[in-house]
């Protein structure tokens, strides 16, 4: 464990440049009084790190001096591979890259070793892509990528549901969830999410990227999506379901899902009432009429109502 941690001083501090004690222990979850330990180990085993005193100074490396990958063990060495696969990384223009960054990686592994590496890639495979559903059309996927790495304003020309509209954004990240690229971006001072196969047209900005302080990608999607969700359910329904039906709605989503987690399955024959959300009257409509009979809509009323006139248009058009 320890000598894991002080690779990992070497590799923070060769990645990141000059450090303080305080962001150093943080990043290692360990003490201030802990790391000031483990770098006198280091400089006593021949690290070159040195330290600057003052309100800007901390931890760092002798310039030009770098650390090798002998610490990686044979699980990380899988792990690096994993985070390479294919796709996603093609569709951002980096497939040569990542199997020259593999391929350097293989050669720096000891030989007992290289043999896990490669099994990744050759027994998992990553298809993002929902059933039933082509990738979107990405033109503009790699510009938009480069303005990210670069951090460069960008003008864009923008479909959104009403309009389209050209506006200046700083971007800060790229999410794939899906199968679908989105970049979130900054515009006017507030964090925005666009669709990247909305985005029509595309022209970098020399204006440097503002990125706001303390900002975190994956903690502003992870908000995102919870404050998505429940703008979305905005009801609720409670139904009676059988075993099979209890499986049927547990497959219309997350947030259903996660409302019936703690439902035990039913006996055969009979039905267990739950509640779950739903986006709108018309929309549960839709959905709950294909699961009938093993699921009965209990309340609201208007969700019952909406469902009848629903099988009575069916029994409409197609009675002889």
């Amino acid at each position: 464990m320890r000598a894991s941690r002080l690779l990992s001083i070497q590799m923070l501090l060769q990645a990141r440049g000059r450090m303080s004690a305080t962001e150093l222990a943080q990043a290692l979850e360990v003490s201030v009084r802990t790391l000031y330990r483990d770098v006198d180990e280091l400089t006593t085993a021949g690290v070159p790190i040195y330290a600057e005193r003052g309100r800007a100074g901390g931890f760092e490396l002798l310039p030009g001096w770098k650390t090798t990958l002998t610490g990686l063990t044979a699980t990380e060495a899988e792990a690096v591979f994993l985070s390479g696969l294919g796709g996603p990384a093609a569709d951002l223009g980096l497939g040569a890259e990542v199997q020259s960054a593999q391929l350097k990686l293989l050669s720096a592994l000891p030989a007992q070793w290289r043999g896990h590496a490669r099994r990744i890639s050759s027994r998992l495979h990553l298809d993002p892509v929902e059933w039933y559903r082509e990738a979107d059309t990405l033109p503009h996927l790699q510009a938009v990528a480069q303005a990210v790495w670069d951090e460069h304003q960008l003008e864009i020309a923008y479909a959104s549901w009403t309009r389209t509209a050209r506006q200046v954004v700083h971007p800060l990240g790229l999410v794939l969830k899906s199968g679908t690229w989105y970049l979130v971006a900054a515009r006017d001072g507030k964090l925005r999410t666009f669709r990247v196969s909305s985005i029509l047209e595309v022209r970098a900005l020399e204006g440097h990227c503002v990125r706001p302080k303390r900002f975190d990608l994956g903690r502003y999607w992870a908000e995102s999506v919870r404050r998505f969700e429940g703008e979305l359910y905005a009801g609720e329904a409670r139904v009676a379901a059988t075993a099979r039906g209890l499986a049927e709605l547990r497959q219309l989503g997350a947030a259903v899902a996660r409302a019936l987690h703690a439902v035990e399955t039913p006996a055969a024959g009979e039905r267990v009432q739950v509640r779950i959300p739903i986006e709108s009257v018309a929309h549960a409509a839709g959905v709950l009429l294909r699961m009938a009979p093993e699921v009965e809509v209990v309340q609201p009323v208007a969700l019952r109502r909406a469902l009848l006139a629903r099988a009575r248009e069916i029994t409409e058009m197609y009675a002889e």
